[in-house]
């Protein structure tokens, strides 16, 4: 069990530089099992350790698995050009940890989103050799045919792609809806797809990354939530 200092663990945590964590430690600002500790350098195991700043309880966590129903008009970048990040809807302490997006959804896109600052997970889960399945429900301006979900499966060329691509599974949800697999991550994929088939994409959101699903989250549009051990491997291939 690792052991660390007081100041380092607010810093890890993502509470700010180590002299400001030092200064909400001498203030009294850090709690630990009911009592305040005012030395930073003070050790502790962190296993499991839970403390409380400004009176609102933390778990340690070395690294950070979050879902985010991800609403409309936000950008999935630390550097959003046109529209908010989707950061700014994660409290503050995420964005010192350096808490990314796990691949993109477009501004207007709705859905699951993943975020971590683990370096070796985001790589895992964005590497196109894992193919791990996303599920997309598209809205379409003209009606859902067989012909339409057909094309899909069977695939469709895209003008900078060598070869067609295809779905890995889609079906008629209602007259303007479909729900559509993928395991690639091209660009507006969904979008394209569509419209080389002859149809528009109106409205998209991703509802699940392999078996873990959005509807299990119960999560409404700008909530989050950590993932757990068990959802984490919801996220394997299939």
């Amino acid at each position: 069990m690792s052991k660390l200092t007081l100041d380092r663990i607010l810093q890890s945590q993502g509470f700010g530089t180590r002299k400001w964590c030092r200064e909400l430690i001498s203030d009294g600002e850090v709690t630990i099992g009911g009592e305040t500790v005012t030395d930073y350098r003070a050790g502790f195991g962190t296993a499991g350790l839970a403390f409380t700043l400004f009176g609102e309880e933390w778990l340690y966590r070395e690294h950070v698995y979050i879902a985010l129903n991800k609403p409309a008009d936000f950008e999935c970048s630390r550097k959003p050009s046109h529209h908010p990040g989707v950061l700014t809807i994660l409290p503050e302490q995420f964005t010192w940890r350096d808490v990314q997006p796990v691949g993109r959804l477009d501004h207007d896109t709705t859905g699951l989103l993943l975020m971590s600052d683990d370096g070796a997970f985001i790589h895992a889960q964005s590497s196109p050799k894992r193919h791990i399945p996303k599920v997309y429900v598209a809205t379409t301006d003209e009606p859902v045919t067989p012909a339409l979900t057909g094309q899909l499966l069977d695939g469709v060329k895209l003008h900078d792609e060598p070869a067609p691509l295809a779905a890995q599974s889609c079906r008629m949800i209602d007259t303007h809806r479909l729900e559509i697999v993928l395991e690639q991550g091209k660009y507006h994929q969904v979008k394209r797809m569509l419209a080389a088939a002859g149809n528009h994409c109106s409205a998209l959101r991703r509802s699940a990354i392999g078996a873990l699903t959005l509807d299990a989250l119960e999560l409404e549009e700008g909530e989050w939530c950590y993932l757990d051990d068990a959802q984490l491997m919801l996220l394997a291939p299939t």
